[in-house]
């Protein structure tokens, strides 16, 4: 008999990604594999939707629409749809697209498969959309997508009331796993091959806030620095409220903590930060900039920035060029506000014409991309030592370069040297060009590094199983590192 086969789309944010594959490995468990590319179609197709960017359910019942008459034409296809959007829509998908088989939420990953299998045997939809997390996600069987890096969930839900956000109301109160738990799993990626893992957490340094420890985050940092075998740990994302000085300390101490920060700024302004009920001001979250700086010069920070915000003035928008010009990040992923039905904001009043939010966000968008160009500028002459990475240049086939991450997270295209170098090796680089998004090292590296990591991407690759493929991410973060801005279509903070 032969296996039935899925395809998964997902959506959103960096615990979207997570969560699919999550959804991946169950439906391996339960025997399904995943449809090839160039297949008609797959006998499973399952949506993992976000509902913070805009229009996202127009987005999902579009797709749905489309595969409505494929659906009708072979017998035994099922759909299933999770995720945020799942959570809050509920029935009403299965209203609207009467042909979608299953509706499960972000708590209820775990019964994907036997959700399909009942849908199958009752014919007809089954949606079971739960009110609490019966199941970390990384406590479920998984299909990562990288060999060499990894998701690990450190805590779920958020308990924040950003007036822009509608996040905590889909993932819930925040829940912490265990420290014994997160390090566990952090040691078995590394037996399997990983040299890079990124913490993962809605408000991922609150982390200890529902275990009654206030330094659970910079343990859990120093921690991971024990592990042999762990070259790389990353974290995403931090609120700047929890972000305490011991957390600067553990990041400055601990070798293999990369130095690279994303925090969310949001707005520069005092007074709409306030509006957005974000606890901090201004003066907070440049200090914090500057702590550090003072305790890692080399580092390399980004953040998010929402521009039209309900009442935001000429004046508040200025107080935002002036924290991009005090911070000099690396990069900001920028967004033009809209309106999220269930969030405070969207009954505000004094909402910004659209016209007056495009000029400002050009603007914004003008300064920060001055601002990348030079701070990238500064790392010509600068040797680094790169994790080969897969699928993060998109031009490598036509310039015969590869790409790799640099400790900061800086994305490299790099000419290959001419021994062989495998996705999760590590290379030694010179910079020689620099642009606001990306750097060029056009020498052949100056050394190459076979890893373990390596290994386990070249054991993947050698005998792929029957009907697997390579597949990317729609519209989420790519599998490592800070993707390039997303369109300026949101002004949800998603796990940012």
């Amino acid at each position: 008999m032969t296996a039935k086969t899925y395809e998964l789309r997902t959506f959103g944010c960096q615990m979207n990604v997570h969560d699919s594959e999550r959804m991946a490995g169950l439906l391996e468990d339960a025997g399904y594999v995943r449809a090839p590319g160039d297949a008609d179609g797959a006998d499973v197709v399952v949506f993992n939707t976000c509902a913070v960017r805009e229009n996202a359910d127009n987005r999902l019942y579009g797709n749905l629409g489309q595969l409505a008459p494929k659906k009708a034409s072979r017998p035994g296809m099922q759909i299933a749809v999770g995720g945020c959007l799942a959570q809050k829509d509920r029935e009403t998908i299965v209203k609207k697209a009467p042909w979608v088989d299953v509706v499960f939420g972000t708590h209820n990953v775990g019964k994907l498969p036997v959700l399909l299998e009942r849908a199958r045997i009752r014919e007809e939809a089954q949606v079971e959309v739960a009110e609490s997390l019966e199941a970390f996600p990384s406590t479920l069987p998984t299909r990562r997508e990288s060999a060499y890096a990894a998701w690990v969930s450190v805590s779920v839900g958020c308990n924040n009331t950003c007036t822009f956000c509608i996040v905590p109301q889909l993932r819930g109160k925040e829940k912490d796993r265990r420290p014994g738990d997160i390090l566990a799993e952090v040691e078995a990626l590394v037996d399997e091959g990983v040299s890079e893992i990124t913490l993962l957490g809605q408000n991922v340094n609150a982390y200890g806030s529902d275990i009654g420890d206030r330094e659970a985050f910079s343990k859990l940092l120093r921690a991971c620095g024990r592990i042999d075998g762990l070259e790389r740990v990353r974290f995403t994302s931090p609120h700047p409220r929890d972000f305490t000085d011991d957390v600067i300390a553990a990041m400055a101490e601990t070798p293999n903590v990369m130095p690279q920060l994303h925090m969310p700024l949001q707005s520069g302004s005092s007074k709409v930060l306030k509006a957005m009920r974000r606890s901090y001001r201004q003066e907070r979250f440049l200090s914090i900039i500057e702590k550090v700086r003072a305790a890692m010069p080399e580092a390399a920070i980004t953040t998010d920035i929402i521009v039209g915000f309900p009442g935001e003035t000429e004046e508040d928008f200025l107080e935002t060029l002036h924290v991009v010009r005090e911070a000099r990040f690396a990069q900001a992923f920028t967004f033009q506000y809209s309106k999220r039905p269930g969030t405070p904001a969207a009954e505000m009043d004094g909402q910004i014409p659209k016209k007056v939010v495009q000029e400002r966000y050009e603007r914004l968008v003008e300064l920060q991309e001055e601002i990348s160009w030079e701070e990238n500028k500064k790392q010509v002459g600068r040797t680094l030592e790169l994790l080969v990475a897969e699928g993060e240049g998109r031009k490598n086939n036509a310039t015969k370069r590869l790409s790799g991450r640099a400790p900061d997270n800086r994305l490299v295209h790099f000419a290959p040297p001419e021994e062989a170098v495998r996705p999760g090796d590590t290379v030694t680089v010179g910079i020689t060009y620099a642009a606001p998004h990306h750097l060029l090292a056009e020498a052949p590296p100056v050394s190459v590094r076979r890893t373990r990591a390596g290994d386990a991407w070249e054991a993947r690759h050698a005998a792929p199983p029957a009907g697997a493929q390579q597949q990317g991410v729609m519209l989420g973060l790519p599998t490592v590192g800070v993707p390039e801005p997303l369109p300026a279509d949101t002004g949800g903070c998603g796990v940012r």
